[in-house]
Order: C-alpha cells, then sequence, then structure tokens
C-alpha cells in the first residue's frame, strides 16, 4: 500500500475558539508511526468522543484530532505479521480516539499490542455494537460475579440504564439470572429496558440527594454508570456486603459520600478500568459476548450512521439525550 492513499475522516478543528468537527480528505502518510495499519469498516460513539470533539484537553491535548476510541476493520499492512494482514482486528481503548487519530477515520495505525483478533462468528459492525460500552458492562458484570454476586442475594441496581453501558449490563445481568431494577432518567424508556430484561424501571429520583447518611437497604449489588451524587446515594442503598462495580462520571466525577456504607455495611466499590487493561481481558470478554454471554436485544436495537451525522449524535451525548448504542458505518 503506497503512503498517499487518501481516506475520508471526520476531523475536529479549533476555529476562533469554537471546535468544529467535519468530514476531511487526509493521507495514510498524515497517521502517527504504528505497527499496524487498519483499514476501518465500523466505528461505535462514546462519550469520551464526545468530549474530544467538543475540545475537552482532558481527553484530547491537541487538535486537529481525529475522534473515535474504538474501531474494527481489516489489517492491511503489519510490520510484525502479527496481526497478519487479511485479519480482522478489534481495538478499543489505550489512546485510540484519544491522541491517536482514532475510528472516526477510514484508515488507523496503532501498536500490534492494541490489536484483539475478531472473535469466530462476528464481523466488525457486530464487534462495534459492544465496542467500549460492551466491554465495559462486561468488565462491571464480571467484577461483581467475582465478588459472589449471585441471583438469589436479590435485587441489581443498574444506573444509566438508557445508555450504551448500561443497556448491554441490564441484558447480560438479566440474561445470567438476575433481577434487574433499571434506573433512568428517560421515562420514554421503560419499555425498551423492560425488553432488554429489566423486572423494574425506575426514574432518576431513586437516587436523588438525601441528608441522611444510609437508606433502607434494597439492592444486593448494583453496576453504577453515572458517578457523582447519584452514586453516593446508590451506595446508601447497598444491603450488607453487597458490592458497586462503577465505570462512569457523566454526572461528575466527585464522590459526595461517607464511610459509613463501607465499614457499616460492609459493602464493595469496585472501579473498572476499559482502556490500559491487559489485551488478554479484553479478549476474554470478548470471546463471552460472542458465546454464552450474547446481548442480541441490545444488537438488533443498535443504530447505525455515516460520518455526516456525527455532529448531532456526539452533541446528542453532551445533552445526555442519547440512548442505545450507536455504530459509525464508514460505508454510509
Amino acid at each position: 500500500m503506497t503512503t498517499n492513499t487518501e481516506f475520508q475522516a471526520w476531523r475536529v478543528e479549533e476555529k476562533d475558539g469554537e471546535y468544529v468537527g467535519q468530514e476531511q480528505t487526509l493521507n495514510v502518510s498524515d497517521l502517527p508511526e504504528g505497527e499496524v495499519l487498519i483499514r476501518v469498516n465500523h466505528s461505535s460513539l462514546n462519550y469520551k468522543d464526545a468530549l474530544s470533539a467538543s475540545g475537552n484537553k482532558g481527553v484530547t491535548r491537541s487538535y486537529p484530532h481525529t475522534p473515535g476510541i474504538d474501531a474494527a476493520g481489516e489489517v492491511v499492512e503489519s510490520a510484525t505479521g502479527d496481526p497478519a494482514v487479511g485479519s480482522q482486528v478489534i481495538v478499543t481503548g489505550y489512546d485510540l480516539g484519544m491522541n491517536t487519530d482514532g475510528g472516526f477515520g477510514e484508515y488507523i495505525r496503532v501498536p500490534a499490542a492494541w490489536c484483539v483478533p475478531m472473535p469466530d462468528g462476528w464481523d466488525t459492525r457486530t464487534a462495534m455494537i459492544y465496542g467500549t460500552a460492551g466491554l465495559t458492562a462486561g468488565l462491571c458484570v464480571q467484577k461483581l460475579l467475582q465478588m459472589g454476586a449471585r441471583p438469589e442475594q436479590g435485587d441489581v441496581a443498574v444506573s444509566g440504564a438508557s445508555g450504551a453501558v448500561g443497556s448491554v449490563a441490564v441484558e447480560l445481568l438479566s440474561k445470567l439470572g438476575f433481577n434487574v431494577v433499571a434506573i433512568s432518567g428517560k421515562a420514554d424508556h421503560a419499555e425498551a429496558l423492560k425488553d432488554l430484561g429489566a423486572k423494574d424501571v425506575r426514574g432518576r429520583e431513586v437516587l436523588e440527594e438525601q441528608k441522611k447518611p444510609l437508606l433502607k437497604p434494597i439492592f444486593a449489588n448494583a453496576v453504577d454508570t453515572v458517578g457523582g451524587a447519584p452514586l453516593a446515594e446508590l451506595l446508601k442503598q447497598v444491603q450488607p456486603g453487597g458490592s458497586v462495580s462503577i465505570c462512569g462520571l457523566v454526572a461528575g466525577p466527585q464522590l459526595p459520600t461517607t464511610v459509613l456504607p463501607f465499614i457499616l455495611r460492609g459493602v464493595n466499590l469496585l472501579g473498572v478500568d476499559s482502556v490500559e487493561i491487559p489485551l488478554s481481558e479484553k479478549q476474554s470478554v470478548w470471546q463471552k459476548f460472542s458465546g454464552d454471554w450474547a446481548c442480541p436485544k441490545a444488537e438488533a436495537s443498535a443504530r447505525d450512521i455515516g460520518r455526516a451525522e456525527l455532529d448531532d449524535a456526539l452533541k446528542a451525548f453532551l445533552k445526555g439525550a442519547s440512548a442505545g448504542k450507536i455504530v459509525l458505518d464508514h460505508g454510509k
């Protein structure tokens, strides 16, 4: 492949203090150095992509930049031979889409150590229906299971249940036999959440701030995708010995809580990282989702968009108006 091959990318630039994203024509030679060149077929949308597109310097330090923390496609050049040219791979996390040009471009160049082989039976679109969001949901559930979570212990809450992480967590936990209580601020998504397997759907008022340091313990375990004050309220409602997997901060990075849930009820707060974990851990979760952990309802509900629709979709993320999984199809 020649280095002057042109391709299309949705690129963000700073103009007069504003960050503007639009399609541009780039050359493969514009990409950063790396061992593997991948022709990207599909990417997916995440909250971190929306932050990058808005000029958040905590995510992306310099612009112009191509967001997209997820990518799936075909290897077209491989300096190491592993992965092999012609093979299908998944790339999520690490620095992709943050300070390394990401999956919103038709090509990426990355280290070989970032590439996971495509699981048997999957294609690039299926992989990106799950993407970082699905991987994160799987890791959250896996941590609960490792801490001994069992269906007979009682209800499992999922906050931010309408989002990309939450919706997969709802379906997966339900599939594993748990009684899932979905917590969502989107009342019009209640039926969709029940279709995913939620036994009960409750509004954000369940997690409204209360002055009491502890509340009635009603949840055996939980997956929290929002952070901030709602997480603090959720911790007050977890049963003794229960666990909460946490992975998000859309409600803020601060945790205004006390030590009482931890020292009086033995609640476990489990941090979940899906970005810098070893490749083998990512591959293990992908293999589960391509097998016994498959979430067919989440797969069926995914929505495909083209690059021209990215701007509106990413702004919806920042407004809290996005729900479910959105897949970027470079062929649209």
